[in-house]
């Protein structure tokens, strides 16, 4: 599956931390990481055209059943019913991996608490060079300011371009600003080109429990964060690597206490690393703190000190945490 996500992505080796309207503050190079992954970088991808890769490379004997939405869920002591659009499904386990409102999570009834921020995400593509706007750009961009912070992400078609937003605006208001926003970003010389565009609010919220009985949750279904510092789709894939390899061990005939215990550490790294650190940086972004400055420019001028960031950034130290 490598090679066609290769294939399909950009590798970002670099990512950055920018002074609006004053250029780079540090450049954090991945390839620190050479010792503790292969692949020691990190890959722009769209859902668009992951998706496909992963329904690829599934294996011949998989039932993949499009246009069955989950509407209901009984789950009883040795597996559950799902009563979907299109009839009642069986199953001895259930994976609940259908996004922040699972129905899955809802038809077991666990809650889902936490908090909503205060402003929307505006997220718009763009069918523009910004490497060529906007000097030294790396492909990850973390833009400080504490009027109006931002994010600039290079995908493999695109630049999108991430804007806070006041979260009791009209919508139609918003849609007709976001030229003017735009082009306070980079004066390109001519009307930013946008192919899409979205606004939508964003949440920190956990499930209380990630295993009820012989149904799991996972990803976005059982943990939701904001997206500042792509954590979100990875600890997901964490979710799904550790949890489905813990199921299969009981399969085998091994104890359930294991992924008891799994699905419980799935949940701590969720909240301690996870929405700590992406709240973290939703907080700096927006600051003028120059102490958290200097401290990324010394990150970046000691490979060392860098290594142990990028190791908690990149998850890699949630990974190793003992269960």
């Amino acid at each position: 599956m490598l090679k066609p996500l290769l294939a399909q992505g950009i590798i970002a080796a670099t990512f950055q931390y920018r002074e609006r309207g004053r250029g780079p503050i540090a450049t954090l190079d991945l390839g620190v990481l050479a010792d503790d992954t292969d692949y020691p970088f990190r890959v722009q991808c769209e859902q668009s055209k992951l998706t496909p890769i992963l329904l690829g490379a599934l294996p011949a004997h998989a039932d993949v059943r499009f246009g069955h939405e989950v509407r209901g869920l009984y789950a009883s002591d040795d597996g559950a019913v799902l009563h979907t659009s299109r009839g009642p499904v069986r199953a001895d386990w259930v994976i609940g991996a259908d996004g922040a409102h699972s129905a899955v999570r809802h038809g077991i009834g666990v809650g889902f608490d936490g908090s909503t921020y205060p402003e929307r995400f505006l997220v718009a593509s763009v069918d523009e060079d910004l490497a060529a706007a906007l000097p030294d750009l790396a492909p990850i961009n973390y833009v400080f300011d504490p009027d109006e912070w931002l994010v600039l992400l290079r995908t493999p078609e695109h630049w999108r371009v991430l804007l806070p937003t006041a979260a009791d605006t009209d919508d139609d208001l918003e849609w007709s600003r976001l030229p003017q926003r735009l082009a306070a970003v980079a004066d390109l010389g001519h009307p930013w080109r946008i192919r899409h565009a979205s606004l939508y609010r964003v949440h920190q919220r956990v499930a209380p429990s990630f295993r009820s009985g012989r149904v799991l949750l996972m990803g976005d279904a059982a943990h939701v964060n904001n997206p500042l510092g792509g954590m979100g789709m990875n600890s997901g894939i964490h979710d799904a690597v550790q949890l489905a390899t813990a199921l299969a061990d009981v399969l085998d005939g091994g104890t359930e206490s294991d992924l008891d215990a799994v699905a419980a550490r799935r949940r701590t790294v969720a909240v301690e690393y996870v929405q700590r650190t992406s709240h973290d940086n939703w907080r700096r972004l927006r600051g003028e703190d120059e102490t958290y400055r200097a401290h990324l420019r010394e990150l970046a001028a000691d490979p060392i000190a860098a290594r142990a960031h990028l190791r908690r950034a990149c998850l890699l130290d949630s990974l190793e945490a003992p269960r």
